[in-house]
């Protein structure tokens, strides 16, 4: 909560449930990971939170992109950024996709496979790729599936396609899952870069990046170490996996870069009991998860929630959004302590939401409008 973000609730009172992301908080961040990690190009996450304004305020403070899309790719450029300040770093692109990006001047491509690798060969020639590896993400609040990424032993071959095509087999990427409460989290993820590393140098191909992606937290209900945590824990894993040969790094941040920036107003439209003996109520708000708290599936990711009459006696609540869908429902499992004087129409502010909302919020399920949202 910051006093800026105070002001613009209290003055304007958007009417509906809205995000509003203070950029100064942004700003503070993005020089956080530059002076813990000096050595290290940040490329933002831009699916974690695309504003025009928040993307043109990161670009004048030389931050790069990583992209999912060329929708994204685009935004980036609109923002400010040059090509190489560029990534396409999704690893299931279409082949026309690739040639999008490349007539851009996109020059880095993420893969994970070696049909991927034929793409980005026939349709952007000469290339820098890197492949993304598989690793534990314990410690995650977010955790990864096996969607993206190879198990380290198979990313030799890509790699080593990707140079036999003409492609620039440039490094290696993996994510530890986001919201990664671990600051060792990525030893053993660099162990098996490192190992690549050598295994490629032995055939005569020199990789020159390791991609550190996200899993950089915000704070929600707990706390978190700091971005030097972070830092020290990643510099003293490449030291000892890298020695004296420390290649290239670059990190993806997205939550750590937005989340703690923006807060959700939101509002309460019903407060109601399951049968007159139960002891819990049922709060439904005017957003859920398909107007932009997705992350709440299986409560994974449990926002702090503050109310007007947080000094006043508390008892556990089911919190569930207004659509007709059963799925629509926030916290049940575990339960909050809201206020016993909550009522009906009270706002309700979610704070941490800065990140993986708006772009989470459906497109007028159930006639709700997407997630509205202000940068101040």
């Amino acid at each position: 909560m910051t006093a800026r973000i105070i002001d613009f609730l209290n003055t304007r009172r958007p009417d509906g449930p809205c995000l509003v992301v203070d950029l100064d908080v942004v700003r503070d961040n993005y020089l956080a990971f530059a002076h813990a990690l000096p050595d290290t190009r940040v490329f933002y996450a831009v699916k974690a939170n695309p504003a025009p304004e928040l993307l043109s305020l990161l670009a004048s403070l030389g931050s790069s992109f990583d992209c999912a899309s060329v929708a994204e790719i685009d935004m980036a450029l609109a923002a400010g950024a040059t090509p190489d300040r560029i990534s396409f770093g999704n690893t299931i692109k279409k082949e026309r996709d690739v040639a999008a990006a490349f007539a851009r001047g996109i020059d880095l491509y993420a893969v994970d496979c070696e049909a991927e690798v034929e793409k980005v060969a026939r349709a952007a020639p000469g290339t820098r790729v890197f492949c993304r590896i598989l690793c534990d993400g314990a410690g995650a609040e977010w955790p990864l599936s096996r969607k993206f990424g190879c198990e380290p032993q198979m990313a030799v071959g890509v790699l080593e396609h990707a140079h036999r095509l003409g492609l620039r087999a440039y490094g290696v990427s993996f994510h530890v899952g986001s919201q990664q409460a671990n600051t060792e989290a990525w030893d053993g993820a660099l162990a098996s870069a490192a190992g690549i590393f050598g295994t490629l140098a032995e055939r005569g191909i020199q990789l020159a990046m390791v991609n550190l992606g996200g899993g950089f937290p915000t704070r929600y209900l707990k706390e978190i170490p700091g971005v030097d945590n972070y830092a020290s824990s990643i510099d003293a894993a490449l030291k000892r996996h890298f020695g004296n040969r420390i290649p290239e790094t670059i990190i993806e941040p997205g939550r750590g870069m937005v989340g703690n920036a923006g807060i959700i107003k939101t509002e309460v439209v019903l407060i109601s009991k399951k049968n007159d003996t139960d002891d819990i109520r049922w709060v439904y708000l005017d957003i859920g998860k398909f107007g932009g708290l997705a992350e709440t599936m299986d409560e994974s990711i449990r926002y702090p929630i503050r109310t007007m009459h947080d000094n006043d006696e508390k008892t556990p609540c089911v919190l569930a959004g207004p659509t007709c869908d059963s799925a629509d429902v926030l916290y049940e499992k575990t339960p909050y302590h809201l206020p016993v004087s909550l009522s009906i129409g009270d706002e309700v502010l979610i704070e941490g939401t800065g990140a993986y909302t708006t772009t989470y919020s459906a497109v007028a399920f159930n006639g709700f409008k997407p997630l509205e949202a202000f940068v101040i």
